[in-house]
């Protein structure tokens, strides 16, 4: 259990918050909380890189040369691999990178790494009624007060969409918007602060501590 103080939208303390989720054992908490993230990015991958063999490049059906008496090595292709414009040996084909990992490690997987981050959370209210429009400057001026660095990469963390946080915070290169129920390993890990708001950490407790 972590106890984790709330700031208001100027960044003063108004109260505290409680994170409190179950984790791997610490024995096996690196290594569950690397599966996960090498499966999230081996999902990620396309997988659609393909070269051509020798059979498939266009062309190289005439011998270049006679066997015998030019004084040149034997060639029977121009589209060997040893020649220029020719088939590749063993370049990559169309494959699944995709692993599988069990849902109930997943989930322990997410909560430890969301745990391990606790000295780097920031609890804020509900700040959706303190943008009466959608202003990227007034989003970036609260990071400020929340005590984040200008360069630092932030994620934040909300219940539900909302539309004028999207709309002031989707030009800022350094900080990513995801909600609550799209909690992802990667994102959680790559992150040097993470701002959520009390309904979201209330949410992710109850969507994640299953």
């Amino acid at each position: 259990m972590v106890d984790c103080s709330v700031r208001n939208w100027q960044g003063e303390e108004v109260g505290q918050a409680t994170l409190q989720m179950r984790v791997a054992k610490e024995e096996n908490a690196a290594h569950i909380v690397h599966r996960s993230l090498v499966r999230q990015m081996a999902n990620a991958r396309q997988g659609n890189a393909c070269t051509k063999t020798r059979s498939e490049v266009r062309g190289g059906g005439r011998k270049p040369w006679r066997q015998k008496g030019t004084g040149r090595a034997r060639a029977g292709s121009n589209r060997s691999p040893l020649w220029r414009g020719g088939g590749v040996i063993f370049g990559p084909k169309p494959r699944d990178y995709s692993q599988k990992m069990n849902r109930k490690e997943r989930r322990l997987a997410l909560r430890t790494a969301f745990m391990s981050r606790a000295e780097d959370l920031i609890v804020v209210e509900e700040f959706v009624e303190q943008l009466p429009r959608p202003k990227t400057k007034d989003v970036v001026a609260a990071i400020g007060r929340w005590g984040i660095e200008p360069e630092s990469k932030v994620l934040i963390i909300l219940a539900q969409p909302e539309e004028k946080v999207y709309l002031s915070v989707r030009n800022l290169a350094t900080v990513k918007l995801i909600y609550a129920t799209n909690l992802n390993i990667y994102d959680i890990l790559a992150a040097d602060k993470i701002v959520t708001t009390n309904t979201a950490l209330a949410k992710i407790q109850e969507v994640y501590n299953d």
